[in-house]
C-alpha cells in the first residue's frame, strides 16, 4: 500500500471509531421522545439531562469506587502475577503446565463463581465492601496478567539473571533487582489492561455490592433501566463523565502501553 493512502486510511479508521463516542454525547442532550424517535443528532438540545443525572444518583461516589475497586484490583494482580510470570517463563515444562492451567480458569464463565464468592466474602466480613470487591477484582483478572506477563519476562535475557546470581542475588533477588525494572514497560501495559477491566466490571460489582454506597458506576449506569422506563439521556451523561478520566489516563499512558505491548508481541 502507497503511503500516501496511511494517512486518509487512519483518518477514517479514528472517525469510525468516534461515531459511537459522538452518539453517547448526542444522547446527553436529547428528551426521552427525542432518542425514540430516532437520528443521530437533537431536533431540540435538552440541556436538563445534565442535571438531573447528578440528582437521581450519587456519580461522585460511585465514579471514585470504580476508581478504588480497579486501582485495588491492579496492585493485588500484579502481586501475584509477576511472580508467576515469573515462574511460567522460567521453569520450562512445569512453567507451561502452570500458565495453562491458569489460563484454563479463565476459560469457566465467570457467573459460575458468583455464588461461591458470595459467601466466602460474607464469611470473611467483606461483602458489601470496596476491599471484597478490589480483592475478587484482583484475582478475576490475574490470568490476564499473567499470560501478558509471560512474554515480557521470556524477554528477559537469562545471561543477566545469571550475573545477578554470582553478585549474590537469589531468585527473588533477581526478579526484584534486574527482572522487574527490564520488565517494567510490559508490567505498565498490563497493569492499564486490568485497570481498564476492573473498571468496567459489571457482574461482580452487581451481584457483590448491593448497597448504594459501594456500587460502583457500571451499576449506576444499570440503575436507569427500569421495566418501562429508559431514562436514555441520564444514562449518556454517566457514560460520558465515566468514560472521560479513563480516557485521559489512556492518552497519558498511550506511549507506555504501545511499548509495553510491542515489547512482548515476540517471546
Amino acid at each position: 500500500m502507497s503511503r500516501r493512502w496511511i494517512t486518509p486510511l487512519l483518518a477514517l479508521v479514528a472517525a469510525l471509531m468516534a461515531v459511537p463516542l459522538v452518539y453517547i454525547v448526542s444522547l446527553s442532550v436529547r428528551s426521552r421522545d427525542d432518542v425514540l424517535n430516532g437520528g443521530l443528532l437533537p431536533s431540540t438540545p435538552f440541556w436538563r439531562n445534565w442535571p438531573d443525572t447528578f440528582e437521581s444518583i450519587d456519580l461522585a461516589r460511585h465514579l471514585a469506587n470504580s476508581w478504588v475497586v480497579a486501582a485495588g484490583g491492579v496492585a493485588l494482580t500484579l502481586v501475584i502475577a509477576v511472580p508467576a510470570a515469573y515462574y511460567t517463563a522460567r521453569a520450562r515444562r512445569s512453567g507451561e503446565r502452570l500458565l495453562s492451567l491458569v489460563l484454563a480458569s479463565y476459560c469457566a464463565p465467570p457467573v459460575v463463581a458468583v455464588l461461591p464468592l458470595f459467601y466466602l466474602l460474607r464469611t470473611a466480613g467483606l461483602s458489601n465492601t470496596l476491599t471484597g470487591l478490589a480483592l475478587v477484582t484482583g484475582l478475576a483478572n490475574v490470568p490476564v496478567a499473567v499470560w501478558l506477563l509471560d512474554g515480557f519476562v521470556r524477554r528477559v535475557p537469562r545471561e543477566v539473571e545469571e550475573a545477578a546470581w554470582l553478585d549474590g542475588l537469589g531468585s527473588w533477588g533477581a526478579l526484584r533487582h534486574v527482572v522487574v525494572p527490564l520488565a517494567a514497560p510490559g508490567i505498565v501495559a498490563s497493569g492499564l489492561i486490568c485497570f481498564f477491566l476492573g473498571y468496567n466490571e459489571l457482574l461482580f460489582a452487581l451481584s457483590l455490592a448491593q448497597e448504594t454506597s459501594v456500587q460502583t458506576l457500571p451499576v449506576a449506569l444499570s440503575r436507569f433501566q427500569g421495566d418501562r422506563n429508559i431514562q436514555f439521556g441520564q444514562q449518556a451523561v454517566a457514560s460520558i463523565i465515566g468514560v472521560a478520566p479513563v480516557y485521559v489516563l489512556a492518552l497519558l499512558a498511550q506511549r507506555r502501553l504501545v511499548a509495553g505491548l510491542s515489547a512482548g508481541a515476540v517471546k
